[in-house]
């Protein structure tokens, strides 16, 4: 049964004009267009804007959560039939990750839908890998909200396109999973990663890549493409924090 989510917010074409597009890119349109407004507010906008009558995305952060788990889950577990308990664990882990979520947020463009407070806005809440990965499962959860689990497993599968391939996994599966694994080990905060810099000519371009883990930075990597640079500064940082 798909459940009803509250009404009661401004219509979506007198706050956001251009959220159509979104709904393109991730193949669906709404039939409760408040519940994708919602996935797209920050509690900093919520907060400064009693009008926001459906509240922020936290909550429906919480349930897209889940229903993300459950989805690459059970993907994993059908398509991989090979693989162990531990090994089905390690490459669930690997693609539920903020870092994953805040890269498939990205090249969505979420970032440009988001409703943020004023010092948000600021802070540049729009490239915040947090911001990005938590908007994401708010998106998960108002998909399934609105359309059903089948709806909301089609725009993972699409979202996520070939990570949940094992071959893709073992490419991916380098520094950054092992700087996941120790600070997940040792109960730090998971790394996060911020674009530098990016230069050169579209066909030569060179991207720099901060890693933080706790808002402190621990690496920064060189690459001809994002991941080529994150992998880099995660090799980084492994390198200074098992020196610790």
């Amino acid at each position: 049964m798909v459940l009803a989510a509250p009404t009661g917010r401004s219509s979506l074409k007198n706050i956001v004009p251009d959220l159509s597009s979104l709904q393109e890119k991730i193949g669906c349109v709404f039939q409760n267009p408040d519940l994708l407004l919602q996935a797209l507010t920050h509690k900093s906008y919520s907060n400064e804007n009693s009008s926001a009558a459906s509240g922020n995305n936290e909550r429906l952060e919480f349930l897209g959560d889940i229903v993300l788990s459950l989805i690459i889950s059970q993907t994993l577990f059908l398509r991989n039939p090979e693989l162990s308990e531990g090994d089905l664990s390690k490459m669930r882990a690997h693609v539920v990750n903020g870092t994953v979520l805040a890269e498939i947020s990205r090249t969505l463009g979420i970032g440009s839908f988001l409703l943020l407070g004023a010092g948000e806005e600021k802070s540049m809440g729009r490239e915040k890998p947090s911001l990005l990965a938590d908007a994401l499962e708010a998106l998960i959860a108002a998909i399934y909200l609105d359309k059903g689990l089948h709806a909301a497993e089609q725009f993972v599968l699409m979202a996520y396109d070939d990570l949940l391939n094992p071959l893709s996994f073992e490419k991916l599966s380098d520094y950054k999973t092992q700087l996941q694994e120790f600070c997940q080990e040792r109960g730090l905060s998971l790394p996060m990663y911020y674009l530098v810099a990016a230069s050169g000519l579209d066909h030569q371009k060179q991207y720099e890549i901060d890693v933080k883990i706790q808002d402190v930075s621990y690496g920064v990597g060189i690459g001809k493409s994002k991941k080529e640079a994150e992998r880099q500064s995660a090799k980084t940082a492994l390198e200074r924090l098992r020196q610790v």
